[in-house]
């Protein structure tokens, strides 16, 4: 007996069994153009520093970074996103070199369009790699519960944000999660004719334990010590909120979204693109690189494999694009594929 629509009639397993047949069904699909690569940049010249907790990741002196930009346009990978490492001295309760104008941030911001103009320069606005506490925003010297201030530190992340807009930045990504944040730097920016500048808001972060690695990278987990971004970040345990905080950006002028962490919180990318249908976009953090690397190096997993399939993993949940650190090893690996 057979019953229209199921087994036997239905086999399912017919389309999996050869190569070709696999490829005309593929529902999601990821390239070179879904990749945004982090990178880390220092002062001085042809330095390089590994990262211990992110094997085959490093910090990069601007002419070092050169390279790796052309690599990456040569990959066909569309953007960087820029972090840097700020020394010591440069750290202050107020994060002034947040908006110095020579700074690192811009100086590496127009060094890489003026070689690369075509190359995508997204950076991140957000002061903990300039606070000498090793929080987002600002706290005042004088609570001993070292609660993030919200309106002080808008106005501080404005002012960084227009920085790197003139120097050139294509993108800037508020990654503080403070109320109000994009629409404060969508005024600032629109005020000084920046109104080309892209806002990608991290509406949708959490205040997950998958950050420690680059922590480390910046150099703000020891300014950090035994601190937490509970206070402003979101709890890992809410799904709705998201979809509010992702509201109020757009409203506020936001381009694109990012949702952070990335594979813990792949429910949350389906939501956001099923409910706005805006430009969404995912981080594997470094914790995940960390684990993935890891566990390849120790020979428990197939790294090309399990990176792919990770990356693939986040197309099909809805993402647009990807910030991940595996992005110039992808690169590549799909580029040998075809």
């Amino acid at each position: 007996m057979s019953y229209a629509g199921s087994f036997p009639v239905t086999r399912l397993r017919r389309m999996r069994r050869d190569d070709f047949s696999r490829r005309l069904m593929r529902e999601s699909r990821l390239t070179a153009d879904d990749l945004i690569y982090p990178v880390f940049v220092l002062d001085g010249a042809n330095r390089s520093e590994q990262i211990a907790s992110m094997p085959g990741v490093e910090r990069q002196s601007l002419d070092r970074l050169l390279k790796t930009a052309e690599l990456a346009l040569t990959l066909g990978i569309p953007a960087l996103a820029l972090f840097p490492v700020i020394d010591s001295a440069g750290k202050t309760p107020g994060a002034e070199e947040a908006y110095n104008p020579d700074g690192l941030v811009p100086r590496t911001v127009a060094a890489l369009k003026k070689e690369f103009p075509e190359l995508g320069v997204i950076t991140d606005i957000a002061l903990d790699p300039y606070t000498s506490h090793g929080q987002d925003g600002l706290i005042d010297a004088d609570d001993p519960s070292g609660y993030v201030l919200n309106d002080e530190t808008l106005e501080v992340l404005a002012r960084q944000a227009l920085v790197h807009a003139q120097a050139g930045a294509d993108i800037v990504a508020p990654s503080d999660m403070m109320d109000g944040r994009v629409a404060r730097i969508r005024y600032e920016l629109d005020a000084a004719k920046q109104i080309q500048t892209r806002i990608l808001a991290y509406s949708a972060k959490y205040a997950s334990s998958f950050y420690g690695p680059f922590r480390d990278a910046v150099g703000s987990a020891g300014n950090l010590g035994k601190g937490n971004k509970h206070t402003y970040q979101m709890d890992p345990a809410n799904s709705d909120e998201a979809l509010r905080e992702v509201a109020l950006d757009l409203a506020e002028g936001a381009d694109m979204v990012m949702v952070k962490p990335g594979m813990p919180y792949l429910d949350i990318v389906r939501r956001v693109k099923e409910t706005f249908e805006v430009p969404t976009y995912v981080y594997q953090v470094s914790g995940e690189y960390a684990m993935l690397k890891a566990a390849a190096r120790n020979g428990w997993l197939d790294e090309q494999a399990c990176v792919l399939e990770s990356l693939l993993a986040f197309k099909r949940a809805g993402a647009d694009g990807v910030l991940s650190y595996f992005a110039l090893s992808a690169a590549a690996w799909l580029a040998a594929s075809r």
